[in-house]
């Protein structure tokens, strides 16, 4: 299959030399460690290496969480909230005062291996499209573009003008193939609304990947509230069901390009 799907924030994994950044010594009860652990993968896109996947595509999902480093923002970028986070979504910190890192080497260890796999991908010009898998949580939070509101039950982002990643004139074709797809599923949920670019209108990966090979892309945000519980839990029966609808999806959008 001439598909690409990456989910570059699935793994809730720190190495320990991250932990202990950010615990030290209470990085050795194992209370605190897997309460922070739990915390960092829910703060993540849980479960998207499972709404993602399509057998026969070929998949890259992140090994390392996105608190390690985020694959998703470009390698320059020094915010707090950038590549390497300094701190959460809370605008809480991740590390103590003081903390030193080393941001290069985690760039070098993490990101760069990450990004050399997904140029390796596209090499040959047989991938006909690239989806990039997140889920998002259901109220923007307090980092977010749209703190405390409502957000849609899935979101493609497609870019726009200079920074459109998928061919502008089936966007609205695109649009009507996810509302097909997760109809089912959608209907008897809290939320319902398929939008395009709201509450972001580009992906990063979609778009670095887009510039460098050409390949149409374009991200897919599911609303977390769709298949986790108010505590976390997963919604087993609602990860299979939307699931059912990405891969249908998947073959519609590839349609679209050709593919």
């Amino acid at each position: 299959m001439s598909l690409l799907i990456l989910t570059p924030h699935s793994s809730g994994q720190l190495p320990a030399s991250v932990l202990h950044q950010m615990l030290g010594e209470r990085v050795y009860d194992s209370t605190t460690r897997e309460d922070l652990q739990r915390r960092i993968f829910l703060d993540g896109d849980p479960y998207t290496e499972l709404l993602f996947l399509v057998p026969g595509a070929r998949t890259l999902n992140a090994p390392w969480s996105r608190f390690v480093v985020d694959l998703n923002r470009e390698r320059s970028d020094s915010s707090d909230n950038g590549v390497v986070k300094r701190t959460g979504f809370d605008r809480n910190a991740l590390y103590p005062a003081g903390a030193a890192l080393d941001a290069e080497d985690r760039l070098r260890r993490y990101w760069d291996s990450f990004d050399a796999q997904v140029g390796a991908e596209l090499q040959g010009g047989d991938v006909r499209l690239m989806i990039v898998g997140h889920s998002m949580a259901p109220h923007g939070p307090a980092l977010g573009p749209d703190q405390g509101k409502p957000r849609p039950a899935v979101t493609l982002m497609v870019g726009e003008g200079q920074r459109a990643t998928f061919p502008p004139e089936q966007v609205q074709a695109l649009q009507a193939a996810a509302q097909a797809s997760f109809a089912g599923v959608l209907s008897s949920a809290e939320v319902s609304r398929v939008a395009v670019n709201d509450p972001w209108t580009t992906d990063d990966l979609s778009l670095r990947y887009h510039q460098a090979a050409g390949v149409p892309a374009f991200g897919v945000e599911f609303n977390a509230g769709l298949y986790l519980s108010e505590q976390g839990q997963p919604r087993d029966e609602r990860i299979q069901a939307l699931n059912a609808g990405l891969r249908d999806f998947a073959a519609r959008a590839l349609a679209l390009v050709g593919g």
